[in-house]
């Protein structure tokens, strides 16, 4: 078998074989593919695509390719959740503790932010004292003891993928269905739940910014989900806007405990609710609706926050900050953001808003950037708002106040206002399983 070989033939529009796709991933892995033909490969792959048993072989061989994670040492049925990243999307703090609380397990590894999307970590690194890295045996055991534990992705979980997409980001291959799907599915069948929600963003902030494009990207994903046995729903949610009032990593931890609290933003408790019923769906809890209202429950009950509390205390975090937010560290410097006319607020570029928080130093602009805890931005007023002129729209937080300024520019430039009310913008979309798509 030669890589030549089989460049041609997908060069020419033909279908891999299921030998050919573990010849190619794992010589590739091995150093015995070079660069330059993997590169050809995978611009063949943007050009022709795959079929979904070509996707699914794909993503199956980058899965066994490193570490597949044994879950059956903790009690019941395992969810997992993936969102394709966005700004302000805290949603895995709120989340699983809810899903824990109703019953469910959640066994979550999570990995950190980069570019204008912000990582669970690294939010979770916001809290003093948390640990994300443990051992197999503790983790098993809070979430035996507890129903849930979120932490950072095993450094030899799909390390294929982590070759092949160090490659796409160099070879304009990123924005392939087939290698968006199969990358991200990848480590979720190696991490080893049984069942997988997944949190599609769409529109400025996210990977896809079309609706179309964001239920492909679903449809595919469901499919390879199928087809390693794993059962496999996916909501699409909108991205246009940044999720809640909080971008920034000690404002989001903030934010999700006031949203466990029953005092959170209106559209990032909906969207946690209805990403919470579906995953206590997956494992059986019920019809969806019943599995709303027992997420509800946990929320008004106090038991969703008992739960995060708990967990962040066994990982060596110090849950007084939970109970008492006035305590995590603040930003020594701070400014607000006027509105520059009356009107209404028409648009908020929720991949700008997110750059934004990365200029003020809460997120990464490379992978060995580091993170201000304390920075970020209060948003006051959304898409949608009435405002008046010299009103404060937002705050910006950062350690550095010469970044202040530029931020403050670069946030303005993000939002647009104009004289009329604009229309509503759903927050969830769609609703994607197996062998069908609800459109709400």
């Amino acid at each position: 078998m030669r890589m030549y070989d089989l460049i041609m033939k997908k060069r020419n529009g033909g279908v891999l074989t299921d030998q050919e796709i573990e010849y190619m991933v794992n010589g590739y892995v091995k150093g015995e593919i070079a660069d330059y033909q993997m590169s050809a490969m995978l611009m063949s792959i943007w050009f022709k695509g795959m079929n979904d048993h070509e996707i699914g072989e794909l993503t199956q061989v980058m899965a066994r390719s490193g570490d597949m994670i044994d879950l059956s040492g903790i009690e019941g049925k395992k969810v997992d959740k993936h969102s394709t990243g966005g700004v302000g999307d805290k949603t895995t703090l709120i989340v699983a503790p809810i899903v824990a609380a109703c019953g469910g397990k959640v066994a979550k590894m999570s990995g950190r932010g980069l570019g204008h999307t912000g990582g669970t970590v690294d939010k979770l690194e916001a809290i003093p004292g948390f640990r994300t890295e443990l051992d197999r045996k503790e983790f098993f055991g809070i979430v035996n003891k507890i129903g849930l534990s979120l932490i950072g992705q095993s450094g030899n979980l799909a390390p294929a993928d982590k070759k092949i997409y160090a490659l796409r980001d160099v070879t304009a291959t990123v924005d392939s269905i087939p290698l968006i799907a199969s990358s991200i599915m990848s480590k979720k069948i190696a991490a080893g739940s049984d069942c997988i929600l997944l949190d599609v963003k769409t529109g400025s902030g996210a990977f896809m910014k079309t609706l179309d494009d964001s239920i492909a990207l679903a449809r595919q994903m469901v499919a390879i989900g199928a087809h390693a046995g794993r059962n496999t729903v996916a909501l699409i949610t909108d991205m246009d806007i940044p999720l809640g009032h909080a971008i920034g990593n000690s404002l989001e931890v903030i934010e999700s405990v006031e949203t466990l609290k029953g005092h959170g933003p209106s559209d990032l408790t909906e969207v946690c609710l209805q990403l919470a019923a579906n995953m206590l769906f997956l494992v059986g809890k019920g019809s969806i609706e019943e599995c709303r209202a027992m997420a509800e429950k946990a929320i008004q009950d106090g038991s969703a926050f008992e739960k995060f509390a708990a967990m962040v205390e066994a990982q060596g975090g110090d849950s007084s900050v939970l109970r008492d937010t006035a305590k995590f560290a603040k930003a020594p410097f701070s400014q607000e953001v006027l509105a520059p006319a009356d009107g209404y607020i028409v648009k908020m570029n929720a991949e700008e808003c997110g750059v934004t928080s990365v200029v003020l130093g809460a997120g990464r602009e490379t992978k060995e950037s580091s993170i201000d805890f304390s920075a970020g931005i209060m948003i006051h007023k959304k898409y949608g708002e009435l405002v008046k002129k010299a009103e404060k729209i937002a705050t910006l937080y950062t350690s550095k106040q010469e970044l202040l300024a530029p931020a403050a520019k670069k946030y303005l430039d993000a939002i647009v206002i104009g004289a009329e009310q604009p229309a509503a913008i759903p927050l969830v979309f769609a609703r994607v399983e197996k062998d069908r798509v609800e459109k709400y």
